[in-house]
């Protein structure tokens, strides 16, 4: 390992030494006072990244360039450079690293910087250009007149919502589980020749349909009988992507249990160190496409890799769960069979895999036949799509009001 990315490594464990942001309450917005003039930029909160503002509008105010070169966001402002990590409380500035309160973020191709960088890091290390009035909540540049060509920046980033009070742009990656020559459980009481391969993919073009009707961007892992590397299917959910939906059937081997005719429902399961027997039985079957892989499985990265994973996961498993939650709880009205709750896992390749919050939904059971007849009729699926969509749209806007969006957007 590099001496600079060991340095890195000891940063990022020891993010705990960061001092908090000086002051109290936060402001909705902060002024940004140039020789052109000012230009308002709202502040968000987000529970996870901290205070935020958006990067594009606060670099073109300050005459600088903003450019994503994954994992890292590069800014160039008077003549320097500043380098956040993302998905991590750490910036480089003249071949240093130092540990933030918040950290960088990019979402839908927009970036998000933390408000630290204008409160407290430019005011310090480039004194002579910058200040920050903290009691007028305005940020100063007394730079040169060059910052006046600069082009205009927009007073309001309000942004017109859809009728169902989203914000326009969010985008959810459907997987239908199995596929091709991966059958899936071979679906006890589903009609000859369907099989779990069949019900997911069925399940995931009605729920494609009823999210785009809901103005929400969809990315499919299929749309045909065809077979998706497990290691790959994750990936499909890229950071613009807000959800990853992987949809499955249930199933128990009669030689393994008795009466497994009787037990049925839904239950949605994330990434997490439960691993309940029940978990595990569900991560073996589905682990179990593998035998039907061509490629290799994926390396799992370097020791940077591991750690900033480690704190994705963080963030993921608390956004994961509520979707999980508030999918259990749509599905439970239309489903006739039992709500088993939510499980965690982290057994399942698909998602372990995921660098975005995942959930998988193992929709009932092809061995009950009640279960069996809601995922194989076109109504009921329709309902149990609809349902999800419902569950996703809802997470959305939970997610928008705390990642301080709704300020925002209006």
């Amino acid at each position: 390992m590099s001496a600079a990315r060991a340095r890195l490594l000891m940063v990022v464990l020891c993010i705990g030494s960061a001092a908090p942001l000086a002051g109290t309450a936060l402001p909705g917005q902060i002024t940004i006072q140039t020789a052109r003039g000012l230009a308002r930029i709202p502040v968000l909160v987000d529970s996870i990244a901290g205070p935020l503002v958006p990067g594009a509008p606060v670099i073109a105010a300050l005459g600088g360039s903003l450019q994503t070169d994954t994992p890292w966001l590069d800014i160039s402002l008077a003549d320097q450079s500043f380098r956040f990590l993302l998905g991590a409380p750490v910036l480089a500035f003249n071949d240093q690293l130092q540990p933030l309160v918040g950290m960088a973020r990019v979402s839908r191709d927009s970036a998000y910087l933390p408000l630290q960088f204008l409160t407290e890091i430019l005011p310090r290390v480039l004194s002579d250009r910058y200040a920050w009035d903290r009691a007028r909540g305005r940020f100063l540049d007394s730079g040169p007149a060059a910052v006046a060509s600069a082009p205009p920046v927009a007073a309001s980033l309000a942004v017109r919502r859809l009728p169902n009070g989203l914000l326009p742009g969010h985008v959810v990656t459907i997987d239908p589980g199995h596929g091709g020559k991966d059958p899936g459980n071979p679906g006890l009481y589903f009609p000859r020749g369907l099989h779990e391969k069949d019900v997911t993919l069925q399940v995931g073009l009605l729920l494609r349909d009823e999210l785009r009707r809901r103005g929400v961007k969809v990315v499919m892992t299929r749309t045909t009988d065809t077979l998706i590397n497990l290691f790959d299917r994750a990936a499909y959910c890229t950071d613009e992507c807000d959800l990853f939906v992987s949809l499955h059937v249930d199933a128990l081997d009669p030689r393994r249990r008795a009466h497994v005719s009787d037990i049925s429902g839904f239950h949605t399961i994330i990434i997490g160190e439960e691993n309940t027997e029940d978990a595990d039985r569900i991560a073996r079957m589905e682990n179990d496409a593998l035998r039907y892989e061509d490629q290799p499985a994926a390396k799992s990265g370097d020791d940077l890799d591991f750690i900033l994973r480690n704190l994705q996961m963080n963030e993921y498993l608390r956004e994961a769960a509520r979707a999980a939650e508030l999918v259990q709880a749509d599905i439970d009205q239309v489903h006739t069979g039992e709500d088993r709750g939510v499980k965690q896992s982290n057994r399942l390749v698909v998602l372990n895999t995921a660098r975005r919050p995942a959930i998988l939904i193992e929709m009932g059971f092809s061995t009950n036949p009640g279960d069996a007849r809601l995922l194989t009729h076109r109504k009921s699926q329709a309902a149990l799509a609809s349902a999800i969509a419902d569950a996703v749209v809802s997470y959305l806007l939970e997610y928008e009001r705390k990642a301080g969006l709704a300020r925002a957007g209006g």
